[in-house]
This record gives structure tokens, sequence and C-alpha cells, in this order.
């Protein structure tokens, strides 16, 4: 029988409620449990709690029920730990675990990684530059950064961003045709990986109307129209740019490609809640992380909901024939 390569799953912030849900998840999933990366001081904790065993992860190692594998990184120890705090000690962590995973899968051997809930503010506090994800994974990758991207999946929609967290300003400065047909190119081949061969690709427009024939800028015309002309040149299927609020309920689209940050989030969001997972695409390895916090507020209470969690898990799962 053979038997598929393990996802690797970090912890995302060890302050959080990351810690718990990877161990509700390890419970829930059973000999389906993905290799987890963190720190094991973490773990125990939430790990005896559930009924957990930690053992240290071998390659090739089956995974048992009621068992974790671990790769424990040791960027922090037990008098580390402050649960329910923003601390630097925890974003560097955070970084260390996420770093840890993309090496262990780019060396081979997984079939991708799910990142637990991070905190950006801790990130920062530790003095680490960080964009989010894509960056890091490009980064780490050796992908040149204009050609990652964040996709946004939940609510029934998948949606990629040409830019991301950047002011509208810095946006608008950052769109070209070759920015965007990259984007298209990634989101191709991420929805023929997911399992849609074929897909057709639904292209928001800059402006509002897509621009309106120039009425409300000239950015789609110049920009976006340019970009989806020479995908389709490629042999890909995308529409013209239209507007958002329109495209939208065009049943026939697969995914969709948004011009920035908002035009994306706010529509998965608004579907999916704290059930949407991110999807890094375009750097060769599959990365994906929840689309929610670190909930330091519940933090070690054993209330968090690992729904998220597994349904980004579940981006990876291949599906089994019957």
């Amino acid at each position: 029988m053979s038997v598929s390569p393990r996802l690797l799953l970090t912890t995302g912030d060890p302050f959080g409620a990351g810690p718990e849900i990877v161990m509700k998840a390890v419970a829930e999933l059973g000999r389906a449990a993905p290799v987890v990366v963190g720190d094991r001081c973490a773990l125990e904790g939430p790990a005896a709690a559930y009924g957990i065993e930690l053992r240290t992860a071998e390659p090739g190692r089956l995974p048992e029920a009621g068992v974790c594998d671990l790769v424990d990184v040791g960027a922090l120890t037990s008098g580390q730990l402050r649960v329910g705090e923003v601390r630097p000690e925890a974003g560097a962590a955070t970084i260390a675990y996420a770093r840890t995973a993309v090496g262990l899968a780019t060396e081979g051997g997984y079939r991708g990684i799910v990142a637990g809930p991070h905190s950006e503010s801790a990130v920062h506090a530790a003095g680490i530059g960080f964009a989010g994800y894509p960056p890091l994974v490009a980064e780490l990758t050796g992908t040149p950064g204009d050609q990652v991207f964040l996709m946004l999946v939940g609510g029934g929609l998948r949606v990629a961003h040409v830019t991301l967290h950047l002011s509208m300003a810095e946006s608008l400065e950052r769109l070209s045709v070759d920015l965007v047909a990259s984007a298209g190119r990634a989101l191709h081949r991420a929805l023929e990986s997911m399992g849609t061969p074929a897909p057709r690709l639904g292209m928001f427009g800059i402006n509002c109307h897509a621009g309106e024939g120039g009425l409300f800028g000239e950015d789609d015309l110049t920009v976006s129209g340019p970009a989806a002309e020479k995908l389709r040149g490629e042999g890909i299927d995308i529409t013209d740019p239209t507007g958002a609020d329109v495209l939208l309920g065009d049943p026939q689209c697969d995914g969709y490609l948004a011009m920035h940050h908002d035009q994306g989030h706010i529509p998965v969001k608004l579907l999916a809640g704290r059930t949407a997972a991110a999807v890094t695409i375009g750097a060769g390895v599959p990365f994906s992380s929840v689309g929610h916090g670190p909930a330091f507020d519940i933090a070690g209470q054993g209330v968090a909901d690992p729904s998220a969690l597994l349904s980004a898990l579940s981006l990876f799962t291949p599906k089994e024939a019957s």
C-alpha cells in the first residue's frame, strides 16, 4: 500500500491559540495527522490536555492515532512561555518554525506546509521585516518576489491578489502588465494543482467598473486589459477586467484575480469568516495558513476552534479513489 507524503504543520505564534488548535487537529485527524513543527515546551500542555503523545519526527515514519510527530525547533525554553501575550521572542519563534518547515519541504518528502495563526505585531517586535508569508516563502525558496502571491480560499471562492499589504497609492504604482500576468499564471497553476483542469479565471478591474472605458481612470486600459490579452495568448482562459461586484456573480469562474488587498479579502472573509485559508502560490512549495489571528484573548483556555486549521489542511489532502 502506497502512503502519501505527509504535510508539515507549524504552530504559528506559540503564545497564542496555535498550540491548542494544532493539538486538537492532530487528535481529530488521527492517522492522517501532519508532522508538527514547533517547540516541545509550548506543546506539552495542550498535548496532555487532549491525550496526545509527543514523539520526535523521523523521515518516513507512519502516523499513529493519538501521537504527534514533532520537529522540535528549540526556539524557546519553558521559562520563556507567556501564553496570551504579544512578545518578540514568540514572533521570532514563529518565523523560525516557518523557515524550518520550508527547508524540510524544499528538501523533499513532504507534500506541503500549513502554518498556524501568527501575530504580525510579535514578529515586528522581534525586529523581523514581515509582510505576510508570500514574501517570506519567496525568499526561502529563492523565487523572485514578483512571482509569488497570496490566494484566499473560502466560502466557495478562490481569489489571488496581485498586490497585498500596500497602501492604495503604492498598489497602483506597483501594478504592471507583467505583474498582473505573473499573478494570473500562478493562479492558473494553483487551481490546476488543486484539481481544476483548464480553469476559467475572472479578472477584477483596477478601478470601479474596470474604468468604464477610461471614464474612471486609464489603468484598466493600460495595465489589466493588456495583461488579460497576454494571458489568453498563452492559452489561459481569463475574462477581460470587469468590476468585482459584477464578476463575483459569474458562476463560471473557477478563481478570481484581485488587484489589491480589500478586493479579494472582503468577499472571502464575508462568506467564510474565520474558516478562510490563505495559500501562498507561485513558489513551488505548497504553503497555506489560517485566515485568522492567534486569539491571544482565549489562548490557553481550551475553547479555541480548530475548524479553520482543518480546512487549510484539507486543501492539500489527496482525494482518495473510492
